[in-house]
């Protein structure tokens, strides 16, 4: 098997994940993420008193570098446990 190249299957797997909360963050700054979260909810049969706080650019970049962080982590182990088990 070929071997899985570990930074770039993190950075692909970090950009995934922080993409999802870039849209997010959009959702929230745009006003229509209650809309959408309340959406959801009602899919999974869930009904939570849950409010979307107001846009703060701050923590939106912060859930997007964090998501990112993390999605780079999960790549980069995936990458390395898959070259380890497929030697």
């Amino acid at each position: 098997m070929q071997k899985i190249n570990k930074n770039e299957t993190g950075l692909t797997f970090g950009f995934l994940i922080s993409s999802i909360h870039v849209i997010w963050s959009v959702l929230v700054a745009f006003g229509v993420a209650q809309g959408f979260m309340d959406f959801i909810l009602k899919l999974h049969m869930i009904n939570l008193p849950l409010t979307i706080m107001p846009f703060n650019f701050g923590y939106a970049l912060g859930l997007i570098v964090v998501t990112f962080v993390i999605g780079y982590i999960f790549g980069w182990l995936m990458a390395y446990f898959w070259n380890k088990c497929f030697k």
